[in-house]
């Protein structure tokens, strides 16, 4: 079965279950259905993009994250992810992956949402400038019209065999959206960093994301950026959820593919490295917090490919490299 008729046989089944999923915010967390297989290139491909027990069970594809305390921040890395501060965290539900193509088709076939971008008819897209050639600081960011979450880079773009990709091109606002059509919200900074952490401490700024034998273990850039990107992570541009080992609390990507919106505002200072704002000629509007990095994040570029690293963002500008995830507090 094709994406758009998956998708939109499970539409029917999200859209009718809306107040299903409210009316049973109680279940036990004994209800959840066992998780898709993922952690490996194979099984992400696999992915149908819809969590086992999606349009049923309230709490499809998410993972229980226990309350504790833990070390926001870091010294090690950019000046805004300072003061580091000890800080508790209450118990919640977060999504396993990034909300997907195929999740978030189901709630615009239930509910008739339309995006920012769709209404606006533009949105932004990352587009690498050919090899040799000078680019201003910040040139590999264009506003392209008809992008959308539909056609990420453009009209000529589409989901075929993406409704496991990460939802973009969708702004702050969209993602709340949809959070709250599952009785959700977007998470805190501190519920996401701690989520991401996992017990454990944040990555070192001096070296990518790699596993012990030096292999990649998220979808980051690997080359010089923006001209190359030599995919050594088996991926150019943006990944299908799940492709990457999970971390200590069974999550995915919170480090690189796409950045994640949170529901905080932006706060504290800021060192400019240009996968923020990112259409120059565009004014400022409010600035929201995002987490994670993506897969533009480089060792010579960027470098926030890390649980602490934080950075501004126009709540009301979609982009080519910025998805989320929900969480619960039930």
């Amino acid at each position: 079965m094709g994406m758009m008729a998956t998708v939109l046989v499970m539409a029917g089944v999200a859209g009718g279950a809306a107040l299903a999923l409210h009316a049973s915010a109680r279940a036990p967390a004994s209800a959840t259905a066992p998780p898709a297989a993922l952690g490996s290139e194979a099984s992400c491909i696999r992915y149908s993009g819809l969590p086992p027990g999606w349009g049923n069970d309230p709490l499809a594809g998410m993972v229980r994250v226990e309350g504790g305390r833990f070390t926001l921040g870091s010294d090690s890395g950019y000046a805004e992810e300072r003061p580091v501060q000890e800080v508790a965290v209450e118990g919640f539900w977060i999504d396993r992956t990034e909300v997907t193509n195929a999740q978030f088709e189901a709630f615009v076939q239930a509910t008739g949402h339309v995006t920012e971008a769709e209404r606006r008819g533009e949105a932004v897209v990352f587009q690498a400038p050919a090899k040799g050639t000078e680019v201003a600081y910040g040139g590999w960011w264009h506003t392209v019209s008809g992008a959308n979450w539909r056609h990420p880079e453009g009209p000529a773009s589409d989901l075929r065999h993406r409704a496991h990709h990460p939802v973009v091109q969708v702004t702050r606002a969209d993602a709340q959206a949809y959070a709250a059509w599952l009785g959700r919200n977007l998470p805190s900074e501190v519920q996401w960093e701690y989520a991401a952490k996992a017990n454990g401490q944040s990555e070192l700024i001096e070296r990518g994301p790699r596993d012990a034998a030096g292999l990649p273990r998220a979808n980051f850039w690997q080359g010089i950026f923006p001209y190359v990107d030599v995919g050594e992570d088996g991926h150019m541009g943006r990944a299908p959820v799940g492709c990457f080992a999970a971390n200590g609390l069974g999550l995915h990507d919170l480090i690189g593919n796409v950045w994640e919106w949170t529901a905080d505002p932006w706060s504290g200072q800021h060192q400019e490295h240009g996968t923020g704002s990112a259409a120059p000629e565009r004014a400022q509007g409010p600035q929201g917090l995002i987490k994670g990095g993506s897969f533009l994040c480089s060792t010579d570029f960027c470098v926030r490919y890390r649980a602490s690293a934080r950075h501004p963002q126009e709540s009301d500008l979609p982009a080519a490299h910025i998805g989320f995830r929900t969480v619960a507090t039930r």
